[in-house]
């Protein structure tokens, strides 16, 4: 009989072999995990369930099949279409809207929305439970921070403005609310490694203050093109409520086309302060609001871009005003505190200063810093 030795000798290169197998195995998905897109396009759902095209991850075709049977392609074909006539442009919004919605579509039946969902389910990687290691390699990842063009906002908020996540900036007027959002216009289209988002913005003007020729100026310190800069801004006007809620979600598709790494409301408040009067109205105004928050958390994750908002200010109407320093709360209450996952306080300082607070955050400790408002855009303060 063989000795113990021997036998290891005689499957050291079996063991070899799978262990390079196993390593192999593992930069694979390593790498996989690496490539995975920002979105999943709802055209995926068609080649997954009917056309027998290429699958995602793991899953082979007949898998695929197996787990989700759907009509022919030329039909389903057609219900895709139906989906993006009705907003739907990614297999992860089909996972973010109810059923109910879903189904207010013209031309989805129940039985249709069912075949969809499980469908799509199969096309995220991300659906469902996962460990908190993974979700901190996915943030990690994924999560992109866009340089304010102020070092020390930027160390305030942890590198920049955040993906993934609404960040709400309210404050009194002169305060810079707009000034920053050009800036960000501009710093959102540099490289990745200097500290920008590498994509395009969407801007929903609501207050009429968009001014391009602000974007050259702030261009020019960056060394940036200004047209080519402009060009990668797409700039809407929204007079009431109604329209821009409209243009939050037709932004969608744009995404869905294009690389766009933020979305700006400026301001989110204006329309609904204006369209809704009185207490009578006022329900009706937060339910309007919270709908429009809730729509732009949903195109910040599906898409992986920053939401930026501003918010104005109103005075505190309350008896114990009077015993506080800044007597200004911003409009939207609890409707609009909750909704946002980043609250920054913008405040006049003394001559030129200008301060931020972080007043909300999940993962930033309260805290203050100093900026000025130049030709140039947004700079650090300078005593």
């Amino acid at each position: 009989m063989a000795t113990e030795a021997q036998q290891a000798v005689q499957y050291a290169p079996t063991l070899a072999f799978i262990y390079r197998r196993f390593r192999d195995v593992e930069q694979q998905e390593e790498t996989a995990a690496e490539e995975v897109e920002d979105f999943q396009p709802i055209d995926k759902l068609q080649q997954l369930g009917i056309n027998a095209g290429k699958a995602a991850g793991t899953l082979s075709v007949s898998q695929l099949l197996q787990l989700v049977t759907l009509r022919p392609a030329s039909c389903f074909t057609g219900d895709i279409k139906k989906a993006k006539e009705g907003g739907v442009h990614t297999c992860e919004c089909v996972l973010m809207r109810t059923k109910k919605s879903l189904a207010e579509i013209k031309g989805l039946s129940d039985a249709k929305i069912e075949k969809m969902v499980e469908a799509a389910r199969k096309c995220v990687p991300n659906y469902g439970w996962q460990t908190g290691s993974s979700v901190e390699k996915q943030r990690a990842r994924e999560i992109v921070r866009i340089n304010f063009g102020a070092q020390h906002i930027n160390d305030l908020l942890g590198g920049g403005l955040e993906s993934k996540a609404i960040t709400e900036m309210f404050g009194e007027y002169r305060t810079g609310k707009t000034q920053l959002c050009h800036t960000l216009c501009v710093t959102t289209q540099m490289p990745l490694e200097t500290g920008g988002g590498a994509g395009k913005v969407a801007y929903i003007d609501t207050e009429g203050t968009f001014r391009p020729e602000r974007i050259h100026s702030i261009a020019a310190r960056f060394g940036l093109d200004a047209e080519a800069v402009l060009d990668n801004v797409c700039h809407a006007r929204a007079y009431t409520h109604e329209q821009q809620m409209e243009l939050i979600q037709s932004v969608a598709a744009m995404m869905a086309e294009e690389p766009f790494k933020l979305l700006i409301v400026d301001s989110i408040t204006a329309n609904l302060r204006v369209d809704f009067s009185g207490r009578g109205e006022l329900a009706e105004r937060q339910q309007r609001l919270g709908q429009m928050m809730s729509r732009l958390r949903k195109i910040s994750e599906e898409f992986n871009v920053a939401v930026l908002v501003t918010n104005q200010v109103m005075s505190d109407p309350s008896g114990g005003a009077m015993f506080v320093v800044d007597p200004k709360k911003p409009l939207g209450g609890h409707v609009m505190a909750h909704a946002s996952t980043i609250r920054l306080s913008l405040r006049k300082g003394k001559g030129e200063q200008r301060v931020m607070k972080v007043v909300d955050s999940p993962n930033l400790p309260e805290g203050e810093a100093s900026y000025q408002i130049s030709s140039e855009g947004i700079v650090d303060y300078k005593d």
